[in-house]
């Protein structure tokens, strides 16, 4: 919810109905400023996720978020939204640190890309309450909402366990076992607690400073996946569509559908994609899906950018003004089929224990740095050429990363978390594909 609250608070905000006077320039800062907030909470993000645990850091980021919420919603200046966003943007970032850490940590290997999905079917959800109610209903609505949810589950994630993994990394070995129990009640627990032990054991005795991730070739691999999966998912244009999808559909200027209600459907299709992709990345791999989602996204900006080069050349495309509608469609499942949501699954699959918390939440900060950079980018560019020239831009990226995927990018579909680090150590070139 925080992430697209803007894309349709942000025409509420500068039009003449608004409560809260400003300028565009002034309300796009929004946007960048939940990045900033993200960026700012990494310290702290590193710090409390191996100190009070994945699943305090997690409570702790649903009290903070509710708190910017309640404040969003009695915000009457833009300084008060502001700071509001900023806290959300701290919030956010333990958050995206800290839950797919914790499931990475106790899903079991055979479900654990389904079980990784959920967190961008939770967001996908915040995407779609914001894209309903903002447009129809007084501004403070999905603030409350926002407030509602994040209090909902502070209060019901209280009673889960904290994941066996990182309890064993404590040398809180019976809370570990009891733990393993609950999320394994039909398995030997005793016996995968055993091999969960030996591979802790190793990975204490490898380096965890924060220099090896660079400086071990396994961890090296693993920084420049993230790299370039985090930065690949802000150049296909997904921050900029998100955050901003209301203006875009308006200068589209279609006659054939509302651009707000063009929105909720594009969520729900995100939505419904992003469940897809949940339900078939353990049966056909992550690469094929990464794959699939860079050509046809690629495919779909590039239809964005040539209808807004005609019409800013003065050529007729009111006949054509479902093209961006359709485009955008189309590219809110093909991107939520593989570039939406195996990023964060394999991100927090291929690093080891000793630096899983450094390099996730590395990969969050640049998660955070990308958008914040491709958001002025795409500001920039529209600006000074037009939105065709930001739109070329993204599907030429498309196009890059699935070249980087077929490549370079491990296949993490049915391995254990030793695997994985095993597979990362080989010398081998990773470009077999699973098909």
């Amino acid at each position: 919810m925080s992430y697209a609250w803007t894309a349709p608070t942000i025409p509420y905000l500068i039009s003449e109905e608004s409560h809260i006077k400003t300028t565009k320039y002034e309300a796009q800062w929004l946007e960048t400023i939940l990045m900033i907030g993200s960026f700012c909470g990494l310290p702290l993000t590193i710090y409390l996720v191996d100190k009070i645990g994945r699943k305090n850091s997690l409570l702790l980021a649903s009290f903070v978020q509710a708190v910017s919420w309640i404040a969003t919603a009695l915000a009457a200046t833009m300084t008060g939204l502001l700071v509001a966003r900023f806290f959300s943007g701290m919030a956010s970032d333990m958050a995206f640190v800290a839950a797919p850490m914790y499931i990475a940590e106790m899903a079991d290997q055979k479900i654990r890309g389904f079980l990784s999905g959920i967190i961008y079917l939770m967001m996908l959800t915040g995407c779609v309450i914001v894209y309903c109610v903002g447009p129809y209903l007084p501004f403070y609505v999905s603030p409350v909402i926002g407030a509602l949810l994040s209090t909902t589950e502070l209060i019901t994630f209280s009673f889960m366990p904290e994941t066996p993994y990182y309890l064993l990394y404590k040398h809180r070995e019976d809370e570990a076992l009891k733990a393993l129990q609950y999320f394994r009640s039909d398995v030997d627990a005793e016996t995968e607690l055993k091999e969960i032990s030996k591979a802790m054991e190793r990975q204490r005795n490898e380096r965890g400073r924060i220099q090896d991730l660079f400086l071990v070739k396994s961890n090296r691999k693993a920084v420049i996946t993230m790299t370039v999966l985090n930065g690949g998912q802000h150049f296909c244009a997904i921050s900029v569509i998100v955050m901003n999808l209301h203006l875009i559909l308006k200068a589209a200027g279609s006659i054939y559908i509302d651009y707000a209600i063009a929105a909720i459907v594009f969520s729900v299709i995100m939505l419904v994609a992003a469940v897809g992709a949940t339900l078939t990345v353990d049966m056909y791999g992550r690469k094929i899906l990464l794959v699939f989602s860079a050509v046809l996204s690629g495919i779909c900006l590039f239809a964005i950018a040539l209808y807004f080069n005609l019409q800013i050349n003065g050529v007729d495309v009111m006949s054509v003004s479902w093209i961006p509608t359709v485009s955008v469609m189309i590219y809110a499942a093909a991107f939520k089929l593989g570039l939406g949501i195996v990023p964060i699954m394999i991100t927090s699959e291929i690093f080891p224990a000793k630096v899983k918390a450094m390099g996730m939440t590395i990969s969050d900060a640049m998660y955070v740095g990308w958008s914040a950079i491709v958001l002025q980018l795409y500001q920039w560019l529209e600006s000074s050429y037009g939105l065709h020239a930001p739109f070329y831009l993204f599907s030429v990226c498309c196009f890059l990363v699935m070249l980087y995927t077929i490549f370079y990018i491990p296949e993490t579909k049915g391995k254990s978390l030793e695997e994985i680090q095993m597979l990362l150590k080989e010398e081998e070139p990773l470009l077999q594909m699973p098909y």
